[in-house]
């Protein structure tokens, strides 16, 4: 059984001295049930990453970066590399996010580099893929999410995938409010764990964990969580509020 996965990626949202606080809240409120039943990661805003570190050491909530570039070193100004991520505590990187391929016009391309050196340098990757709205409404969902996934795995070597997390998030519904319907959600996860089984057998696919995100909430965590193919959830606006967070936590705790 796949262990449940649970991200909160707070964006650029808090502060240093907002992200100890936070990070304190949450350290106090996830408990030792949480935390058997569930791996749960925070990224943090890049500055914070080393307070984080400080303030959940011994806590087993791991750290990710939000982002990272493709070289371990260079003339590259305002960006940062894996094992600089490493240093600062992270074991996890986010590679893909939306708004990193929307804002900042990052390619299949890059994404793929940024995956093969976290992988290189060992961090644990979640590469992020999912559709704008458009897309949805043409019936092009599959169409974009695999093509996604393929392009960001090329030559990875499938004995390395299941070090990889893949998240789902349409990009329709990232900090909209929208959500897609757990059912729907889980024809794409299906099918990504289909793509991930031609790319690197079916056995190894069975491995990897794809979590949904988008306007997650208490609400409707439990929905998206008893859906098979679901193995946790990114979690962004609610995961600033500890006691909306745990409550998505504590969702993960139920196997029905």
């Amino acid at each position: 059984m796949r262990r449940r996965f649970f991200l909160a990626n707070w964006k650029m949202n808090v502060t240093v001295r907002e992200a100890r606080v936070l990070a304190a809240a949450l350290r106090d409120r996830i408990d030792a049930v949480i935390l058997q039943a569930c791996e749960v990661v925070i990224a943090p805003p890049m500055l914070a990453m080393p307070t984080l570190a400080q303030e959940l050491a011994g806590s087993r909530i791991a750290i990710a970066g939000a982002n990272m570039y493709c070289e371990d070193k260079g003339p590259f100004t305002g960006e940062v590399s894996a094992s600089m991520l490493k240093e600062v505590g992270a074991s996890y990187v986010l590679i893909g996010h939306s708004e990193r391929r929307d804002l900042f016009h990052e390619d299949d391309g890059l994404i793929n580099r940024k995956l093969k050196a976290a992988l290189r340098d060992g961090l644990t990757p979640v590469l992020c893929v999912g559709e704008h709205a458009d897309e949805r409404d043409a019936g092009r969902v599959l169409e974009v999410v695999l093509g996604q996934l393929q392009r960001g795995l090329d030559e990875i070597d499938g004995s390395r995938l299941a070090q990889v997390v893949v998240a789902y998030e349409p990009v329709w519904a990232v900090g909209t409010g929208r959500t897609a319907q757990p059912q729907a959600a889980e024809l794409v996860h299906g099918s990504i764990r289909s793509g991930l089984g031609d790319l690197c057998g079916r056995n190894a696919a069975r491995r990897v964990r794809i979590v949904y995100g988008g306007s997650v909430t208490p609400t409707n965590a439990a929905a998206y969580l008893s859906q098979p193919d679901i193995d946790g959830l990114m979690v962004g606006a609610a995961s600033l509020d500890p006691d909306s967070f745990v409550q998505i936590l504590k969702a993960g705790t139920v196997r029905t």
